[in-house]
Order: structure tokens, then sequence, then C-alpha cells
């Protein structure tokens, strides 16, 4: 009688020839079939295509019509689908394949927070090829513990975990993240953030985006204030989903007065202030399948 392989193991082996059928697909094929799926997907996923649509509403308005407003909705698509694609076949990969897809502007800006011997904490958003560039960032220049949210599906989250976890990256759970945060920006270890999804009341301070007002995450901002730490925001961007560049911008600066509310809240903003910039440079990168704005706005989203 045959043993039955245990069913880590199977998911492993069937990752592995998924992985290998996608790498022995040509890119122009990769290309063609992301590009109906998203199509596909604007069409059925209707939940997702309605708040792509509202999110585009609120930040823009009449500013861009309605055609302009579904290119960049397939676009998003077309950015989830790659993203997907590109993290499978990253599991694995050498340091010299993660870099050959990248390049960095500003990296004297890193360079200059890793020498300086203070704390690091990377700020960025859902925007480009975000698990690109983490580790890239690792390949390159230092290890790095991510705060995320584990996926629904234990499967896939051990797949997206050991993809992740290459070059000395480290994943820390969302829920009660800010004591490994700590831990890690005390040995100098850096720490990256996800700032622009929807908070609750309890967990987000109230700042402007896209001119409306937006719950946002704290983090970053206390942990800056308590470790004098340096907060670098870093986006990656690209043009034709093959090679992405990486740009690192100044430090946001922690002030401190005798309002320590005001200082964060300052800072914070700062950290708003820096996404929307990007976004509005070029906004079909970003993932504007977020209720971004559910917080003070759920009834558009219904």
């Amino acid at each position: 009688m045959r043993a039955e392989l245990p069913s880590g193991q199977k998911i492993s082996i069937l990752f592995r020839t998924l992985q290998g059928v996608l790498r022995a697909i040509p890119w122009p094929v990769h290309r063609f079939v992301i590009a109906s799926a998203s199509r596909l997907a604007y069409h059925t996923a209707q939940s997702r295509t309605h708040t792509a649509r509202v999110n585009l509403d609120i930040a823009f308005g009449n500013t861009l019509d309605a055609s302009e407003k579904k290119r960049i909705i397939l676009r998003t698509y077309q950015n989830l689908f790659h993203l997907t694609l590109d993290t499978i076949l990253n599991q694995g990969a050498s340091r010299e394949a993660i870099l050959s897809k990248v390049s960095f502007e500003n990296p004297q800006i890193l360079e200059d927070a890793l020498a300086s011997d203070r704390p690091i904490i990377f700020m960025t958003a859902h925007y480009g090829n975000w698990e690109l560039g983490t580790l890239a960032i690792a390949a390159r220049f230092t290890p790095i513990h991510v705060v995320g949210r584990p996926l629904d599906w234990s499967w896939a989250d051990r797949i997206l975990t050991a993809t992740r976890e290459q070059f000395g990256i480290k994943a820390i759970p969302k829920k009660q993240a800010m004591k490994s945060m700590l831990q890690a920006l005390k040995k100098r270890i850096p720490v990256g953030l996800v700032v622009d999804q929807n908070t609750s009341d309890r967990d987000g301070i109230l700042v402007d985006f896209f001119g409306k007002k937006v719950r946002h995450t704290p983090a970053a901002a206390l942990l800056a204030r308590k470790l004098d730490a340096l907060v670098i925001p870093v986006f990656s961007h690209t043009d034709d989903f093959r090679r992405w560049t990486i740009t690192f911008y100044p430090p946001i600066s922690v002030e401190r007065s005798s309002n320590i509310d005001e200082d964060i809240r300052r800072h914070v903003q700062a950290q708003a202030d820096i996404t929307e910039k990007v976004i509005r440079q070029k906004p079909n990168e970003w993932f504007w399948l977020h209720q971004r704005w559910k917080n003070q706005y759920e009834e558009l989203y219904r």
C-alpha cells in the first residue's frame, strides 16, 4: 500500500510544478494572459471594481473622466496579477536574479541612514511591486523585518512567507506586532511597514489624503519618536512589468515639542503626503481595490 504524502509536501510539489511551468512560458504569453484576465476581472469582480471606482471618485472627482478611471482600474488588476506571478517566480531566486529586475534611485539616502547607526523604518504602500521591493533591498543592502497580515488560506500564507523570508527577511504578523518591531529596531534591524490601508477609529489617526479625511496608522511615527528612528519612504514603479525602479525618499523627521499628540499627527500627515505625491505622479500603480476611505465614507462603498 502506497504511503500518502503529507499535505505540506503535496503543496510544495504542486507549487514547484507551477513555478516550473510559469518559468517556461514566454513573456509575451504572460502579458497577453494577464491583460485578458484583467479585462475579465474588471467585469466579473464587480465589488472590487466598484470599490476602485469609488476610490478614484473620492481622490480625483471630475478631474479624471470615466474612460481614464477605467484605464487605471484595468491597470490595477494587471499590477495585481503581475505581482502575484512575480512573487511565485521569486521564491528561491538568487540575489543576482532579484537584483537584475531592479534599479535603485537615491540609494545614498539608505546608505547614509545605515552608516548613522540609527534605527530605520521603511514606510511604503501597496504601490508598484512592493513584494519585490522588500526582496531587492534585503538582497542589496540589509536584512529587514516586515510587518504583514497573514493570508486567510494557510497553504497560500506558507508559500508567501517562504517567498518573503529570503536574504535575511523576517515576516512579523500584523496582529500585536509592536513588540517584535521594537525588538528588531533596538538591534538595528530595519523594519518595513505598509501604511496605506484603512484602520479603525481606535487604531488610526485622522489625516488628510487627497483632500479627504482618512484614518492612518501611527505605528511608524510612534516608533520613530520613541527610538529616534529614521522613517524612509520607499516606493517601486515600472513601465513594462519586467524591471522596476525602487526610489528612496528623504527621511521624515520627528518633531519633539511639548505636544506629543501633535508631533505624531504631523509625522503621520507627512507619511500620507508622500504617499499621495507618489500616487498622483503615476496613479495606475496603486492598489485602488482596497476600501481606503471606508472609515469616513463607508456608505459610498455599499
